[in-house]
């Protein structure tokens, strides 16, 4: 990346108090904890409350982002935010946080590519940094994905879970922080991974929402062939760009959906399970909070060093991909 060198001055995350297990949803649809676990590697999720919104996961996950940056909300020039659950269709999440931070002198805009929106809204982010034209930008992946799930749909409703991950970047030391960028999408697949009704296309009817069509719906298999195919694809173009092999990782950080597409991927890069960050056991696929969410708890471990290579990597809806190779710029103490 030319111009100045971009990365992540602070991080921060926040999950809802309610935890949703296998065992819960037993009761729910038919489903069961074994074939859960062995089909995706899930044990539990966080459910939001009820009167608990996307910006409020978000609001919480910034101000713990902003905190560990040692920046306030006045030092922040763009806020953007990745999700596809929002409060509303407009105003914007970002809009939203924007007030409820008090970062008056932000501009702020929602982006929507999936569970690689994080990624995606990073790789634009650091552009305006390294141009020169912001100095600070408020990152956020937020997600309420349990408020449009059907939960008779065994299918879909024991993959998704709510949470938001946050990150402050700014100016880094020289020959550090994001040092590639690599997005990418296939349109033509957008139909495996849709919410059908809700837009201009099909608003809103009794019929439509007699037929669930505000809910997600996904095409699994597809999804994962998919997934498995452009989580490799994009690491390795990602750090060809960056001059590096797969030899040079340090730590993969890649979107938590199932545990069968992660250990695809560590295979085909020829990765060891002490180099990769897992944690969706936890929390399931809580979209464009996933990186994120993950990121920080591999810092909250002793995980980032100064000078390792940390590379983030994600799929999702539209359908999109993409990567970021990072040369992390300080080392993180372990919180936990």
């Amino acid at each position: 990346m030319a111009g100045i060198s971009v990365g992540f001055l602070g991080m921060g995350y926040y999950v809802p108090e309610k935890v949703l297990t296998n065992f819960d949803l037993e009761k729910m649809v038919d489903t069961s904890n074994e074939w859960i676990v062995e089909r995706t590697g899930i044990r539990e999720r966080h459910i939001a409350a009820p009167d608990q919104a996307t910006s409020d996961l978000g609001l919480i996950a910034a101000q713990r982002a902003l905190e560990d940056a040692h920046l306030s909300a006045d030092d922040i020039d763009l806020i953007v935010v990745a999700s596809e659950s929002p409060d509303m269709k407009f105003p914007s999440v970002a809009c939203m946080l924007q007030d409820k931070l008090n970062a008056s002198h932000a501009a702020a805009f929602d982006l929507g590519a999936g569970c690689t929106g994080f990624v995606y809204a990073c790789g634009i982010a650091s552009q305006t940094i390294a141009s020169g034209l912001y100095k600070h930008v408020l990152v956020v992946g937020a997600e309420t994905l349990s408020r449009i799930l059907n939960w008779q749909d065994r299918n879909t409703c024991i993959i998704f879970g709510d949470g938001a991950g946050a990150a402050v970047l700014g100016p880094v030391e020289d020959g550090y922080g994001i040092l590639s960028v690599d997005l990418g999408a296939k349109g033509a697949g957008g139909k495996f991974l849709s919410m059908p009704a809700g837009g201009s296309r099909r608003p809103a009817t009794h019929e439509t929402v007699d037929n669930k069509e505000h809910f997600i719906h996904m095409n699994g298999s597809e999804v994962f062939k998919f997934a498995v195919r452009v989580m490799g694809h994009s690491t390795l173009n990602g750090l060809k760009k960056a001059g590096l092999t797969k030899k040079d990782i340090g730590l993969l950080v890649p979107h938590q959906a199932n545990i069968r597409i992660i250990a695809s991927a560590a295979k085909r890069l020829s990765l060891p399970e002490d180099k990769i960050m897992v944690n969706l056991d936890k929390y399931a696929n809580t979209s464009a909070a996933s990186v994120p969410i993950a990121l920080c708890q591999a810092r909250d471990q002793g995980r980032l060093y100064k000078g390792e290579n940390v590379v983030m990597v994600g799929f999702g809806a539209g359908l999109t991909y993409g990567s970021l190779v990072v040369k992390w710029h300080k080392t993180e103490e372990a919180k936990v």
